[in-house]
């Protein structure tokens, strides 16, 4: 028993202190959708590498498939950038 609680308590430590858990990427984006046309501005959590193309690869998917297109992603930074943008984003933040 004790044994299963030290590996556990071991890999908690390690999940925190992880780089996907330091590395964290958010991008800003635009997009729209027809008929009638609608516009938002929106911020988005980002896996894997932190750059533009790869935020573009997601957000297109993501909101894609809630009927939403992908105009553009304004930029890709990090959690200290997230305080700054969340009341422009409204009930986008983290939304998609």
């Amino acid at each position: 028993m004790k044994y299963i609680l030290l590996s556990l308590c071991i890999a908690a430590t390690v999940g925190l202190f992880s780089p996907a858990h330091a590395a964290d990427c958010y991008a800003d984006y635009k997009a729209k959708q027809d008929n009638p046309l609608r516009l938002h501005y929106g911020v988005a959590e980002i896996s894997g590498a932190c750059s533009k193309s790869s935020a573009r690869s997601q957000l297109q998917k993501r909101l894609g498939a809630r009927g939403w297109q992908l105009l553009n992603v304004v930029s890709v930074f990090g959690p200290e950038g997230l305080a700054k943008r969340k009341n422009s984003a409204g009930s986008n933040f983290l939304r998609f």
